[in-house]
């Protein structure tokens, strides 16, 4: 079985955090690509949200993960592509409940308000949380047909 591939993308304020994360992917089994940015030098969010959100919205992958300071940036860049559902989570209750009611298929970490350890978790809870479906199927179902229009 071949692992899941998860690209994953963040600004200089994010730089750290996604360095730490992507060895956590690893670990899990999964297939990571990074995407940038490579230093902590100031870059602009938009040029790393939108390689992680194309891959997403095209389906080469089915999930993906953007840092930046606040989470907010990398957010608005990337919910501009269809298809794609972008949260910022900034605890492991946010995270399940983007998974659980909205099938989030990126998640946006905002570097600045979090520690390393509280990262780590919220994406694990991120990972491992299915969408529920149901009633909240119609509702995913209702944005993607609003950005057909």
């Amino acid at each position: 079985m071949t692992a899941e591939r998860i690209p994953i993308g963040a600004d200089h304020a994010g730089f750290e955090l996604k360095e730490k994360l992507k060895g956590v992917l690893a670990e899990l089994g999964y297939a990571v690509e990074d995407v940038g940015t490579h230093s902590a030098a100031s870059v602009d969010y938009p040029d790393y949200a939108h390689p992680v959100a194309r891959e997403v919205e095209t389906g080469k992958a089915r999930r993906g993960v953007l840092l930046c300071g606040t989470g907010l940036g990398m957010a608005y860049a990337a919910n501009r592509h269809p298809h794609v559902r972008a949260a910022v989570a900034w605890n492991t209750e946010v995270a399940a409940y983007s998974r659980l009611h909205n099938d989030a298929n990126i998640l946006v970490l905002p570097a600045r308000c979090i520690s390393e350890a509280e990262g780590v978790d919220i994406l694990k809870t991120w990972l491992d949380t299915p969408f529920e479906g149901g009633r909240h199927e119609r509702r995913v179902e209702k944005i993607e047909r609003e950005e057909e229009q």
